[in-house]
């Protein structure tokens, strides 16, 4: 090998190094996030340790291959998977989501999170605009918040009458069994943290400027009806935990364990399989001899400011 071939390797090794260091660029700037929790150590007496970082982004990176392979056998088997992601108000929902969906096609794999109902869709079938973002076959749905707003926000604040919440307990289990015989994979996650933890994610909201955008009236009003939302979860858990589409439970007191608890337990309710590609091979690039490629003026070019 000649020293221009050791240079060359050399140089193409550190491209892929860097190649690889700016696609967990994004993981970690979200992690970022975390490290402000440390200038707010004054608002809470105790700071549990969490997982060791190297752990943890070992096993994410690891789950998140997995859900590239889960990815490649819906489309392949044009599967429908719909997940539901529940609970209180910076319960760490769109933390999870987030890493779900970092490394995957989002053609495939989509995040529905729907806006307060609008007059027409009020006048509709509850779950009517539900309806409208469920997938078709070799597509993943992750519903950031469902129908199940009616059994908690919608009961909590009255935004719907005695009836149409009684109504909802009706219909909801029929409404699944729908789904599941149609093929759909239907998975239910109910996000669980504590009073002080909430408190705490709250007071964050307010200082970091990052930050303040996660925090709307419904949020502030919620937290002085820190118990109402408890006795609404525990009467639609009493209600809709139906043996074929159970609610699971995580502990989301630990953002870290939190993240790799769901997508570890979310790989193990779908029966995916590898599934086999044909190598992909370039073709050798064509060159015209009577193409010249032409000037670009300088105006056109954004700044280079960095």
């Amino acid at each position: 090998m000649t020293a221009s071939d050791r240079t060359s390797q050399t140089a193409k090794r550190e491209r892929i190094i860097q190649e690889m260091a700016d696609d967990l660029d994004e993981e970690l700037e979200m992690e970022l996030d975390d490290s402000r929790l440390d200038e707010l150590l004054d608002e809470t007496d105790v700071l549990n340790p969490t997982v060791d970082r190297k752990v943890y982004f070992r096993e994410l990176l690891r789950l998140q291959g997995e859900l590239v392979k889960l990815q490649d056998w819906v489309q392949m088997e044009k599967k429908k998977v719909v997940v539901l992601f529940e609970g209180r108000d910076s319960a760490g929902k769109g933390g999870v989501i987030k890493r779900i969906t970092q490394r995957l096609n989002p053609r495939i794999c989509r995040v529905a999170a729907l806006p307060a109902p609008s007059e027409r869709e009020r006048t509709q079938w509850y779950f009517q605009r539900y309806v409208s973002h469920l997938p078709a076959g070799g597509e993943i749905v992750l519903f950031d918040r469902s129908w199940y707003n009616r059994a908690g926000v919608e009961r909590v604040m009255g935004f719907c009458t005695e009836e149409q919440y009684q109504e909802f307990f009706q219909s909801v289990p029929e409404f699944e069994r729908m789904l599941i015989r149609s093929g759909t994979i239907l998975i239910k996650y109910w996000f669980s943290i504590t009073d002080d933890e909430q408190q705490f994610r709250f007071t964050m909201r307010i200082k970091d400027p990052l930050k303040q955008w996660k925090l709307s009236p419904m949020d502030v009003e919620a937290r002085s009806r820190w118990e109402a939302y408890t006795k609404a979860k525990e009467t639609m858990l009493e209600h809709t935990h139906l043996p074929d589409s159970p609610w699971w439970i995580v502990d989301a007191v630990d953002k870290k364990r939190a993240r790799l608890n769901c997508i570890s337990h979310l790989l193990s309710q779908i029966p995916y399989q590898d599934v086999a590609h044909v190598p992909v091979m370039l073709p050798a690039r064509v060159r015209n001899p009577d193409y010249h490629r032409g000037p670009i003026p300088a105006e056109m070019y954004v700044p280079a400011k960095y």
